[in-house]
């Protein structure tokens, strides 16, 4: 078997893995993996994942619904903006560099993973909740896995855990269903843009869907404090590796 061939097949399991684990999509992996490892184009690897974004969140989610950690009611509020808000930060893509867009998501990767590891409290009480703040969630969300080809789990996650007051393990499992709402649109946006190779959203394909299977697994046994840290300390490390590789090519 080509040396491409199994790297690819990595790359989808650890994606799998980590969005079943995390409610991410796996766009925060394959994103860096496909810059970085399999040495394509910028915005070939902001686009090409969000092809194999749904069937890796429809395996992890199908885990957290079997054991209820699903917010269904919250879900419906956020996925109507949230496609409207993916459509136009895919198109935005099209006017920005595919550098500024690393260099973006290396840049959200941070703020995200600090508050996971250091926020305790959600940031607003139950009677400081607007009722139109799930549907600002939704568009601000929407936009961001648009532009960055993340998938949206990456402010979903903490979003509702930090702000909406969930569960962590139900911020997962929600993150996951509504990610599957949202890869539709953004990937086509981004296909028809030709920023997606299809095969190698095929290739990765392989590895994902039995990668989320078992990172939701792991997820659901485990405690909430442990997957808080875990997932902020990874997302740190890959801001870090994307941001330096892509500093280091332009000065270059």
């Amino acid at each position: 078997m080509p040396l491409f061939l199994l790297e690819a097949i990595l790359v989808g399991f650890l994606a799998g893995y980590f969005s079943g684990q995390f409610g991410i999509g796996g766009g925060v992996l394959t994103t860096p993996a496909i810059r970085l490892i399999l040495g394509y184009p910028a915005l070939i690897a902001v686009g090409t994942p969000l092809v194999i974004i749904l069937p890796t969140a429809v395996a992890g989610a199908y885990q957290y619904a079997r054991k209820g950690l699903v917010d269904w009611a919250l879900g419906l509020k956020i996925a109507p903006t949230g496609m409207v808000g993916v459509l136009v930060g895919s198109y935005l893509t099209r006017f920005t560099g595919g550098e500024v867009v690393m260099i973006a998501t290396s840049l959200v990767l941070v703020a995200v993973a600090f508050r996971m590891i250091y926020g305790k409290e959600p940031i607003l009480r139950a009677p400081q909740r607007s009722p139109m703040l799930p549907y600002l969630i939704g568009l601000v969300t929407g936009l961001f896995s648009g532009f960055l080809g993340l998938g949206g789990g990456l402010l979903m996650v903490p979003a509702f855990s930090g702000v909406m007051g969930r569960g962590i393990k139900t911020s997962f499992g929600t993150s996951l269903v509504l990610i599957s709402v949202f890869a539709l649109p953004g990937a086509a946006v981004h296909y028809a843009l030709g920023h997606v190779d299809l095969r190698l959203a095929l290739t990765l394909s392989l590895g994902v869907v039995p990668g989320a299977w078992v990172g939701a697994r792991v997820a659901i046994g485990a405690q909430e404090r442990v997957l808080r840290l875990a997932f902020g300390v990874f997302l740190i490390v890959v801001a870090l590796l994307l941001a330096g590789t892509e500093i280091a090519r332009t000065v270059g």
